[in-house]
């Protein structure tokens, strides 16, 4: 991962940003409201992750794009345009080809926004949230979003320690290969057991979750953490209320429809500096970076 500078902004700032991209995601199917979202959480996610997160969105990302577009049009007949008729005699619209489309952008946004929250997210900053509310949900969360990529690295450290016993999952018979593979998911779900019940035991001892106790916590909240929250406030306010005046609007059936005005132009810049302010960011701080570097030189 690259040097985020939006990472070290507080939790308090991620987490507001990522509840509300993630929501407008969800609830704004406008079409430029989709490619906004699409545009930056994908831009984000290759900012953050580089050749993994295209290998991601390549393998994953795409066929679940397409899956989800088609799927809509074959199942919902909805719509003034007819284009053709399927071999069962239901209608092929326009409007539900177009909804699909959207509908499957919408997802995909919503994928890439929640693979940008697990790597700026940490698990210390959500314990750092919501240790004080909900200790034990907080831990059992934090837990459960670590686990998968300690379960990856430990399940190559075993897989790589049964090969030099000669029980390699790779080679030999079917059933030989079985059998190693068997004993390596064995092994794991020892260590995952194990693990847990070592990790809530060294909870409990260091007094979590107990009344009147204090964490040390390397988060502070400065200024610049405070002209963040304010103008993330001030977005979402401005967006929220220019949704509810109707100012996103756009209708997929019974016919395409929507408006253009200036007050929606307006919703769209506000919605993009909101969406690419983790990018403004980073590059903002990259170009102080060369600035300082050009003049030392």
């Amino acid at each position: 991962m690259k040097n985020d500078a939006f990472s070290s902004y507080h939790p308090i700032v991620n987490m507001l940003f990522f509840v509300q991209t993630i929501v407008f995601s969800m609830l704004f199917m406008h079409p430029v409201c989709l490619a906004i979202a699409f545009l930056c959480a994908f831009s984000y996610s290759l900012y953050l992750g580089g050749k993994k997160a295209l290998k991601f969105a390549l393998m994953f990302l795409l066929p679940m794009l397409i899956l989800a577009a088609v799927f809509n049009p074959a199942f919902s007949h909805q719509g003034v345009t007819i284009l053709a008729y399927l071999p069962n005699g239901n209608p092929l619209t326009l409007e539900s080809i177009v909804y699909g489309i959207a509908a499957a952008f919408m997802l995909i946004t919503v994928v890439s926004w929640f693979s940008c929250y697990n790597i700026v997210m940490t698990s210390d900053k959500f314990v750092y949230l919501f240790g004080r509310i909900i200790p034990a949900l907080s831990l059992i969360l934090s837990m459960a979003l670590r686990f998968v990529p300690r379960f990856q690295a430990q399940i190559k450290v075993i897989a790589n320690a049964q090969r030099c016993l000669c029980r390699d999952i790779s080679k030999g018979k079917l059933l030989k290969r079985a059998r190693h593979g068997i004993k390596i998911l064995s092994i794991m779900i020892t260590w995952a057991l194990e693990n847990a019940v070592e990790t809530a035991d060294s909870m409990k001892a260091r007094g979590y979750g107990l009344p009147g106790r204090t964490a040390f916590s390397i988060f502070r909240f400065d200024k610049c953490d405070c002209k963040a929250l304010i103008f993330l406030l001030f977005c979402a306010v401005y967006i929220i209320i220019g949704a509810v005046l109707g100012g996103l609007n756009f209708l997929y059936y019974p016919a395409i429809h929507g408006e253009w005005t200036p007050y929606s132009i307006s919703l769209f810049a506000v919605y993009l500096v909101l969406c690419a302010s983790p990018l403004i960011i980073n590059k903002k701080e990259d170009f102080k970076w060369k600035a300082i570097k050009a003049a030392q030189a």
